[in-house]
């Protein structure tokens, strides 16, 4: 018989059906017993009488079954249906006793470190199941705008020669007879693509960063997602992009999930509206030194973010600020510069909730400029002459963005740490599971 999934089973009410699933609770009220009977999609309620209570005594909760029964319209089960069970085949019996709980009724949720520890009985909530479906959607439908606006995929590599941002961030790895680099980002490729006449492209990939950061937005180790587009005319073009495409994404996650995110997480979904607020650097800080919110120099601190984040939300009504106009000592060295203000790079944060999700920047494409803003910055031009190649024969004008979708998935589900949301989380002191 073909397994029928749990959300389909109402469909095929008083008919003969096999199920296959998690049994996630167990009631024992001696001739009969009631299975919670849990699949990736939901959960149904099996009844079980006869020999088969006791055929099916030494059944623990979380053993993996199939069941054969007959389905059965219940308007008073939680599911809309249930199932008379006729055999059960254990397909994988589970040890009594789980280190952490599943969905036991009245359990407080236990430390972060040790769901971490035990990560794969976490991830069997619903509430944990249903972020990874959210991220498939919301990342589907960024790759379907892309591909409806003629991006071109890329796959950049992660072994590098060369440290991508520079600096100490980078995890430094042995390559045979010389050092190499996990991938800061895939930015130099991005751009070796705008100078190969791809024009836009776009790439998913993982992304590498030895910050020794404890906080709960950070991760070593996290999906990154990039974009990059030629013949711009400054910076706001890539704005502009990005919104069009937050609003498609957020808008097939909310069609998709509106309701299952409303009962796991409390979060309505709200679909934002065209266009972003904008903000310069500089009158945030106008802003925030009336709130007496401390300062720090050329760049947002975490509090800074949350509470503009808060102000816009009051002002605008709206949950996404785009902030721009950032000193260039403060931006990588690739950011194009305000031609009348040569101390300004034209890159902009995307900031969702209080919480920084995207850097993009107008990149400089002009040969003697990059090169002169690298040596300003200290890097060694042979150290990236292959880099600056890209620009000696050609290149058009162009910008792009870096964003993290962890981060994106965070705030929409309005959820307070990036351990819950990475599928497995890497951070200072956790290289394992």
């Amino acid at each position: 018989m073909q397994r029928t999934y749990i959300a389909k089973l109402l469909e095929k009410a008083g008919e003969k059906v096999l199920v296959k699933g998690f049994i996630q609770a167990i009631r024992d009220q001696g001739k009969i017993k009631f299975y919670v009977l849990r699949d990736v999609t939901g959960t149904v309620q099996v009844v079980i009488a006869g020999e088969l209570v006791t055929s099916s005594k030494d059944i623990t909760r979380e053993s993996v079954v199939a069941i054969e029964g007959t389905a059965k319209a219940e308007p008073k089960a939680f599911s809309g249906v249930e199932i008379l069970a006729e055999s059960i085949t254990v397909l994988s019996l589970s040890e009594p006793e789980l280190p952490i709980p599943i969905l036991e009724v009245g359990e407080t949720e236990v430390d972060q470190n040790i769901r971490m520890d035990w990560r794969f009985l976490d991830l069997r909530k619903p509430e944990r199941l249903l972020i990874y479906k959210v991220w498939t959607e919301f990342e589907r439908a960024i790759i379907e705008y892309c591909t409806k606006e003629d991006y071109i995929e890329i796959h950049s590599p992660k072994l590098l020669g060369a440290a991508t941002e520079g600096g100490a961030e980078v995890f430094e790895v042995k390559y045979f007879d010389r050092k190499a680099y996990l991938a800061q980002s895939p930015q130099f490729y991005k751009q070796m693509a705008m100078s190969a006449g791809f024009e836009k492209i776009f790439e998913i990939g993982p992304v590498f960063r030895a910050e020794p950061s404890y906080t709960t937005r950070h991760t070593t180790e996290y999906s990154g997602f990039d974009l990059e587009k030629s013949y711009i005319e400054s910076h706001q073009d890539i704005i502009e992009e990005e919104s069009r495409m937050l609003v498609h994404a957020i808008s097939k996650v909310k069609e998709k999930y509106r309701d299952e995110i409303k009962k796991h997480f409390d979060r309505d979904i709200v679909v934002p509206t065209l266009p972003f607020p904008q903000m310069t650097l500089e009158e945030i800080k106008t802003v925030l030194a009336e709130k007496n919110v401390e300062s720090k120099e050329g760049d947002l601190s975490p509090e800074e973010e949350r509470e503009i984040g808060k102000y816009v939300l009051e002002k605008h009504g709206h949950e996404f600020v785009f902030v721009t106009d950032y000193p260039a000592h403060n931006r990588a060295f690739y950011h194009m510069r305000y031609e009348d203000r040569p101390d300004i790079a034209k890159g902009f944060d995307l900031l969702w909730n209080g919480l920084e999700v995207t850097t993009g920047a107008q990149r400089e494409h002009r040969y003697e400029q990059l090169v002169k803003q690298a040596t300003e910055k200290g890097i060694p031009q042979e150290s990236l002459q292959f880099y600056f190649d890209f620009f000696r024969f050609g290149c058009p004008p162009h910008g792009g963005l870096g964003a993290g979708p962890e981060r994106m998935i965070m705030r929409l589900l309005n959820l307070d740490s990036i351990r819950d949301v990475a599928y497995i989380y890497r951070g200072v002191k956790r290289l394992n599971p």
